[in-house]
């Protein structure tokens, strides 16, 4: 060190290290890749706010409401279906955040039901998150809004990121209040505002909804039990790591 350096200037220098300091904690610091979850997507509580991640089922099924034995789990924890029927928490969950995996067959055509408030008409007094094999033509050929990571007949989502049948796909879906998000397999494929879709006919895009869906969302509690689709179409659904987590 030269006897220029005084220490008047070893005082700046530090000044100067701790003003670069705060800004980089400010702006972020680490890698580029995508880290961020359903929670940063706009639609979730922060953490504080944020009950831990408990089962949505438990492995006796003794907290969900099904025909008997239509549903049940397997040695590997995989819940399916034998029918053609739902199966529903006994809870009924306002705001919250639900992880879980699923797996097509060939011609799968599933959902992930959300803020159902009549289980016996459950079509047109809930959302679906529709679970679909797109890579199957019969599903294919249909309009988008029922492509998998669609709200069912109202909303698309704005990428095919759904895996072949027999590979294991994951949904992110947050619900708070009106918005809905859905994240299949760590991308955000669809994302809703409920009060935009005041009619029962016509999506806001001006594409029609399916007739059978005769009430408008922005009518929908915002609140209700979660379901799954048994096995629609004739072809198998399965599910596994099923998890949710409240917010306060």
């Amino acid at each position: 060190m030269s006897k220029s350096f005084t220490s008047k200037n070893i005082g700046r220098a530090i000044a100067f290290l701790v003003v670069c300091g705060v800004i980089f904690t400010a702006f972020g610091c680490g890698g580029s890749g995508d880290k961020s979850t359903a929670a940063d997507q706009g639609f979730s509580a922060d953490d504080s706010s944020t009950l831990p991640w408990t089962d949505l089922f438990a492995a006796d099924l003794s907290n969900a409401v099904y025909p008997e034995g239509v549903w049940h789990f397997d040695d590997d924890a995989i819940l399916t279906a034998d029918e053609d029927q739902a199966i529903w928490t006994e809870k009924v969950y306002n705001n919250f955040e639900l992880s879980l995996d699923f797996m097509t067959a060939a011609g799968t055509n599933s959902g992930v039901i959300v803020y159902c408030s009549d289980m016996d008409n459950w079509i047109p007094n809930s959302v679906e998150v529709q679970i679909a094999d797109d890579y199957a033509e019969q599903w294919a050929s249909q309009p988008a809004t029922w492509h998998c990571g669609a709200i069912f007949g109202h909303l698309a989502p704005v990428k095919s990121a759904v895996k072949p049948a027999g590979e294991w796909n994951s949904y992110v879906i947050t619900c708070h209040d009106q918005k809905i998000s859905v994240r299949l397999n760590g991308e955000v494929v669809t994302e809703m505002d409920m009060s935009l879709w005041t009619s029962a006919t016509t999506n806001p895009d001006g594409s029609e909804i399916p007739e059978w869906l005769s009430r408008p969302k922005a009518e929908l509690e915002t609140h209700g039990r979660i379901g799954l689709q048994g096995k629609h179409a004739g072809a198998p659904i399965y599910f596994r790591s099923l998890k949710i987590r409240e917010m306060e």
